[in-house]
């Protein structure tokens, strides 16, 4: 194959990764030292207001749904609109995981993190804090109304598996103060909920309000007083390192919503409301508008996944078979670095590594060019044994008969290698579809975040994963079937 073939695939690929930025919203790149009063100039060039938060956390911060969109509600997110308010600037809610919130906030993907938030030791060393707006009560075992007469103390717990949020205070608690117990932490409120009710766990490690909100909203569960030593000095406000005047604006909105007693006089009270709403309304026709958007944005991700995937393998499948040693060697490096690393690593890297040095990187294209890196690896690997299987006598013949390299490989061995390993691409096909799922860990909106949502917002855990996995199984049989009637076309056109 010539180099300049080559060089014009690898242009390709780069026109197709370039044309994916123009979806992107401007977003501010953090760095290591990050200036004072970078974070502010940039709300008020913007006009926007970038606030993390892990919305699984009733009645601090949930979802629900008002004319099949999704609305954030809950006691920080009214302390966000204030805040919002107050620096004239639009409020904009990026939903992700609680553990992925202060890495989103160091590398500029948000502006703030309002999300039940102790400011501890740890925390202060990355970011700083506001003061405090919210004080909990204290800690709280949710567990089965039927084990009520089992388990009260942390003694009844030994043994046991115990479960809180990843990189909460609660998870730190029970690894301090439980340890006859085991500890499991997972990322999501809903999901550790499921683990209870399934019989995963034998407790979850809850504040009282959140514990609460769960065991009001679903009968076969009990909010039980925990005698847990309280380490918690309250919720506070993180914004990124060195941001002086960003904290001093916070505080100065705190300190209003504290003077007319904001949180007990409307906050809450209007969390208790939209809790209450959603248990009456909680059916999953209503959310139907949700599968739909989720359906939408896993169709789009994998479309141009499966784009990428293609150009790099074919590319990196003819940079492997070269006889040029450096395009050979950093093939093989590339194939093997990204088949031996987990694909949600490569998501999260690319995501706030990568997006950390690219502004403009939103959440979408991250994970589109993360999971279309990903399957160019075993896409090139495919064509690579497909080229093999065809006959050295082929490329002979065709060279025989006047055929440049180029030609050879365009009009005679790829298209009988792609008959050949139709099969095993339709299987990439099919498994990129279902691992779009793993970028709802950054808070893409796709099918599996949605699922979260929905449960969030129902207090139902099963039927929505239920609802998901039909989804999934009609797109994926769909997919296949579709694939085999591309290769009977192939077969018959032989």
């Amino acid at each position: 194959m010539k180099k300049a073939k080559i060089i014009h695939l690898f242009l390709a690929f780069i026109t197709l990764i370039s044309t994916l930025f123009l979806f992107n919203q401007p977003t501010f790149a953090a760095t290591k030292k990050v200036e004072n009063g970078i974070v502010m100039k940039k709300i008020k060039q913007s006009k926007e207001l970038v606030v993390g938060t892990s919305a699984d956390y009733p009645p601090l911060e949930f979802t629900t749904s008002v004319n099949g969109n999704t609305k954030y509600v809950g006691v920080d997110i009214e302390l966000a609109k204030d805040i919002a308010k107050d620096l004239h600037a639009k409020l904009v809610i990026k939903n992700m995981s609680f553990d992925s919130l202060l890495v989103a906030l160091e590398t500029g993907k948000v502006d703030m993190v309002i999300s039940a938030m102790t400011p501890n030791p740890e925390r202060k060393k990355s970011v700083d804090f506001s003061k405090i707006y919210y004080k909990p009560s204290g800690e709280y075992f949710l567990i089965n109304k039927r084990d009520q007469s089992k388990y009260r103390k942390i003694k009844d717990f030994a043994d046991q598996t115990v479960g809180a949020q990843t990189g909460s205070i609660q998870y730190q608690l029970i690894q301090s103060q439980m340890k006859k117990s085991k500890v499991k932490g997972l990322g999501k409120i809903n999901n550790l909920v499921l683990a209870l009710k399934s019989g995963k766990m034998s407790g979850v490690v809850m504040e009282e309000l959140t514990a609460k909100a769960y065991a009001q909203n679903d009968n076969s569960l009990m909010a039980v007083r925990s005698d847990l030593r309280e380490q918690q000095a309250g919720n506070a406000v993180a914004v990124a390192k060195g941001q002086g005047d960003l904290v001093k604006a916070v505080n100065k909105t705190i300190n209003r919503v504290e003077k007319k007693n904001l949180i007990n006089k409307e906050y809450l009270p209007a969390a208790a409301k939209y809790m209450k709403t959603a248990q009456k309304t909680n059916t999953m026709a209503k959310y139907a508008p949700y599968f739909v958007k989720g359906v939408g944005y896993t169709l789009v991700i994998t479309v141009f996944s499966v784009l990428i995937g293609i150009v790099l393998g074919m590319l990196l499948a003819l940079m492997r078979l070269s006889r040029n040693k450096l395009l050979h060697w950093i093939a093989v490096c590339y194939i093997e670095f990204i088949r031996g690393t987990p694909q949600m690593v490569q998501i999260l890297f690319v995501y706030f590594g990568v997006g950390a040095l690219i502004s403009n990187l939103s959440a979408v294209v991250a994970g589109i060019i993360a999971i279309g890196l990903n399957s160019g690896a075993y896409v090139a690997e495919d064509i690579r044994s497909g080229i093999a299987s065809v006959a050295k006598g082929q490329t002979e013949a065709a060279r025989s008969l006047g055929l440049s390299q180029a030609k050879t490989y365009r009009y005679v061995i790829i298209p009988q290698a792609l008959k050949n390993i139709w099969p095993a691409l339709g299987n990439e096909f099919i498994t990129l579809l279902k691992d779009s799922s793993l970028v709802s860990v950054i808070g893409v909106t796709e099918l599996m975040y949605q699922t979260e949502l929905i449960q969030t917002s129902t207090y139902r855990g099963v039927l929505p994963l239920f609802i998901a996995m039909i989804i999934y199984f009609i797109m994926t049989f769909t997919l296949t079937r579709l694939l085999n009637y591309l290769e009977k076309r192939m077969k018959h056109n032989d």
